[in-house]
């Protein structure tokens, strides 16, 4: 794998550096490899038993509680059409259920059944386990660093 090399310090501030585009090089492939890895050990460690995207919609509200549909898409990082999407399948298999906010009646919340909070204290330690796989190609101090250059580009 190609090590970053930024532009050469002595450059002209006022020109931007011009460099050969290299693929291996660019920030969006190596994020998508980086991506393919993650998801690949996912599927090792879950299975079929639920998506990337259902499970960050189940632990978070394992994490929050009950929230409208809008707040959860936000929460999760997902568009309003895929986190519905994400809320009719797991409402269909049972593991969560939606119903009017008692503070708010034009509000609908998505709630855990008995079900859907037993998988995500069923896949929590699997979830960690999946991170820790991940991360392990890193020394504790560079697994940080790439956490805190991860938040900030957020």
């Amino acid at each position: 794998m190609a090590q970053y090399d930024p532009p050469s310090s002595h450059a002209d501030a006022s020109e931007p550096a011009k460099r050969d585009y290299i693929l291996d090089e660019q920030v969006g492939f190596l994020l998508r490899q980086v991506n393919q890895r993650h998801t690949a050990i996912f599927a090792d460690s879950i299975g079929d038993d639920i998506t990337p995207t259902q499970w960050a919609a189940v632990s978070k509200l394992a994490e929050k509680g009950p929230c409208s549909q809008n707040l959860l898409g936000r929460l999760t990082a997902m568009d309003v059409a895929t986190i519905k999407g994400v809320v009719d399948r797991l409402t269909k298999r049972g593991l969560t259920t939606t119903g009017p906010d008692p503070t708010d009646g034009r509000r609908l919340l998505v709630v855990l059944t008995e079900d859907g909070e037993k998988l995500a204290k069923e896949l929590s330690p699997r979830a960690l386990a999946i991170t820790e796989a991940t991360l392990e190609p890193l020394t504790q101090k560079e697994r940080g660093q790439l956490m805190a250059l991860l938040q900030k580009m957020t």
